[in-house]
């Protein structure tokens, strides 16, 4: 009886345990894969700094009709920042590829077809990153470093794959939500709420109100006294962890 108790009390334990192991990865985000021994790849969503210097960045995958008044906005305001860009658009939109690197803004990969890639093969997510890489190559001149993965979604694989293909993969910790149906205002405070040094903020080329946020947004961040960066200017390059909210933070 006293063997029969002692193993009952040690399959309590045995799965109390596992389930304190699976509840603290649901809460800090760094998934069961890494709870039980295989490390979580996670991309860069800020940076671990004093400074207060902060990246925004937008993403052109549809339509070009406000991209101009953007970077009419953006030299207003002395602002360089970093564009990202599937294949598509690229090839699309020449001229505009041309105008916003001539401006002296930070061109990077957004992918080739931007679908969810967190579920395709280390070769189909090469293919992906070549595809846009050759397309913004052969209009600039210069290899992209930077990669933002389509929706935010991203693996282990893919995140080890763009490394291996010299890129640094980069999200956001503050979304303008400029996508969705909501004000200017409504964009404007969210996003001068919710910076902090090291910040990297999350815009759409060809949203709605972008005209009319965007000044607003420039104005109050300067106000506080933000310089804003190309992305590459933001991020270490080496000597450096990733913690499991996604900060870089210094070796």
């Amino acid at each position: 009886m006293k063997k029969k108790w002692s193993r009952l009390l040690f399959q309590v334990t045995a799965v109390l345990a596992v389930a304190a192991i699976v509840v603290t990865a649901g809460l800090y985000g760094f998934g069961l894969k890494a709870a039980f021994g295989e490390e979580r790849q996670l991309p860069i969503y800020s940076v671990d700094t004093q400074e207060k210097k902060i990246a925004i960045s937008f993403d052109c995958a549809w339509g070009n009709e406000h991209t101009k008044p953007i970077l009419d906005i953006l030299d207003q305001y002395d602002v360089k920042t970093t564009f990202f860009m599937v294949e598509f658009w690229a090839t699309k939109f020449p001229d505009d590829v041309k105008e916003i690197y001539s401006r002296g803004h930070e061109i990077g990969n957004h992918s080739s077809t931007h679908p969810n890639m967190s579920k395709l093969s280390e070769e189909d997510i090469t293919r992906e990153l070549k595809g846009a890489e050759d397309a913004i190559v052969q209009i600039t001149g210069v290899k992209p470093t930077v990669f933002r993965p389509p929706f935010g979604a991203y693996s282990n694989s893919l995140v080890e794959t763009c490394e291996a293909n010299g890129y640094q993969v980069i999200q956001w910790d503050v979304d303008s939500l400029d996508w969705k149906d909501i004000t200017a205002d409504q964009i404007v405070e969210r996003v001068t709420r919710n910076v902090k040094p090291g910040s990297i903020v999350l815009f759409h080329n060809n949203a709605q109100y972008v005209e009319n946020y965007l000044p607003a947004i420039l104005s109050k961040l300067k106000e506080d006294g933000y310089t804003i960066v190309p992305i590459s200017q933001l991020i270490m390059k080496e000597n450096y962890h990733i913690d499991h909210a996604g900060k870089q933070v210094a070796n």
